[in-house]
């Protein structure tokens, strides 16, 4: 079997899912002992610091001085919606037709297009058990593969390659306390993209919203005129917000507001929601749009609604038009390889989006994964080859670019 494969394998079979709740750093152990196996097995110089982050270096080996130091990064976490321990997967040459993943459970290719564009490849999907993990897994094993190709053939000329394992991206906190500076590097990739040529520059604006709705609570026989239920006020809210803001009716550029979360009773009900928008000045009025739905209930029902909104990452472009020199070494890199680039949107976030403001740019490429953070996840060993072949050959192009 590949050494790609066997490595992606290993790194799925650890139960690495964040917890948004946790108030350590990684936030699950996890990913701390994925953490430290990678720091084992990468073969070069590298650290890890006491919240996980494995950081390291290969030197080097031009007498060029304007070659630029890229960095490579994927992230150790799972989502936290789903089992991350993906010990049962299961290699399948797909030549069509739906893929059962165990007796009860099957991924038909009418409900999920993209297998159409799988045919002839060779998946890894789960058993339907845990999600798979490709998320960023994938990340992981391509850039360990694509680095141990440079270590193996000192003969081929690069510049500093830095690389970055980092915790709990999928609960926005990851690149948090990212060293930017001692990292080093002049620009970077995250590796963290879904299908085969995905190049991304442009990402949500977010915030995530909070609340605590305070009812009135009475026996129910005698509660006319008395009863403020809290649900109902909940879901009066989430009628203000309105159903065409939702991300089950968006795509593209479109923003939403989702209602991730909500418990409660006629007394006290608590909602978690996330607000997103590609642009500036929408983004802002949604939050606005938002405050105002709660002051008005507030109002309407002489009640106590506790709102906690902060904003969480922006869209990385505006750091990245400044420096579309590292999307177009992407570009090329892909179209080295025959790979069609596809140039859009990144409808979530990923470290980069964090990490672009904080002084490093840094777009995402493709990781290979599908259906990801659920039990409908698979990804081609073939995608996965061909992402850490883009790797190969962004690092071969750099030498060329001065930076």
């Amino acid at each position: 079997m590949d050494k790609i494969v066997d490595r992606f394998l290993k790194y799925i079979s650890y139960d690495t899912k964040s917890n948004e709740n946790s108030n350590k750093k990684p936030s699950s152990e996890g990913q701390r002992i994925l953490a430290k196996s990678l720091l084992n097995e990468l073969g070069i110089e590298a650290t890890i610091n006491e919240e996980s982050f494995v950081f390291g270096k290969l030197k080097s080996n031009s007498k060029k001085d304007s070659i630029p130091k890229i960095g490579f990064i994927a992230h150790l976490d799972t989502s936290p919606e789903f089992n991350g321990e993906a010990k049962e997967t299961q290699i399948i040459k797909y030549n069509g037709g739906d893929i059962k993943l165990n007796d009860t459970i099957t991924m038909k290719e009418k409900e999920f297009p993209d297998l159409k564009d799988m045919y002839g490849k060779t998946l890894i999907t789960t058993k339907g058990n845990s999600l798979l993990g490709a998320d960023d897994k994938a990340g992981i094993a391509e850039i360990m593969d694509a680095l141990e190709f440079f270590v193996n053939n000192p003969n081929i000329e690069h510049g500093d390659i830095l690389v970055a394992f980092t915790p709990d991206e999928e609960i926005g906190t990851g690149s948090d306390t990212f060293d930017v500076k001692s990292f080093g590097a002049d620009f970077a990739y995250t590796l963290d993209g879904g299908p085969i040529g995905e190049l991304e520059y442009e990402c949500f604006n977010a915030a995530s919203a909070k609340l605590k709705i305070i009812g009135k609570s009475v026996h129910p026989g005698t509660a006319k005129n008395v009863m403020l239920n809290s649900q109902n006020i909940a879901f009066e809210l989430d009628n203000l917000l309105g159903n065409i803001k939702r991300p089950e009716h968006t795509e593209g550029y479109e923003g939403f507001y989702h209602l991730v979360s909500i418990s409660g009773s006629v007394e006290e009900t608590t909602m978690d929601y996330i607000i997103r928008s590609f642009f500036t000045e929408e983004f802002n009025e949604m939050k606005k749009y938002f405050k105002n739905c709660v002051e008005f209930l507030k109002n309407k029902y002489n009640i106590s609604i506790d709102l906690e909104i902060k904003d969480t990452y922006y869209n990385m472009i505006n750091v990245i038009e400044k420096n579309m020199e590292i999307v177009n070494i992407a570009k090329e890199a892909m179209e080295n390889l025959d790979i069609k680039p596809i140039i859009k949107p990144i409808r979530g976030g990923t470290d980069g989006s964090k990490l672009s403001f904080m002084g490093l740019p840094t777009p995402n490429i493709f990781a290979g994964g599908h259906n990801m953070h659920g039990r409908y996840e698979f990804i081609s060993i073939e995608d996965m080859k061909m992402a850490s072949e883009v790797i190969k050959q962004i690092i071969i192009l750099s030498t060329n670019y001065d930076k």
